[in-house]
């Protein structure tokens, strides 16, 4: 992880799904959680999913706070 992901996750919109269009941090819990039982998508979208299901699952997620 870098720092510069953690931007990322406050200003990449979710591109499809029933999330389209809402920021990857604030994806529900549910959502994320769902994506790392099935699969998180190939390449840059879901290494940020994941970093953003670790942040969500370990309750980190005020680190993002400052972002915004």
């Amino acid at each position: 992880m870098n720092p510069e992901d953690l931007q990322k996750l406050v200003s990449i919109p979710m591109p499809y799904g029933k999330y389209k269009g809402r920021m990857l941090a604030d994806l529900p819990g549910n959502y994320l959680t769902w994506f790392a039982r099935e699969g998180f998508p190939k390449g840059e979208l879901g290494r940020l999913l994941q970093l953003m299901h670790e942040i969500d699952h370990n309750g980190l997620s005020d680190l993002l706070r400052p972002l915004r």
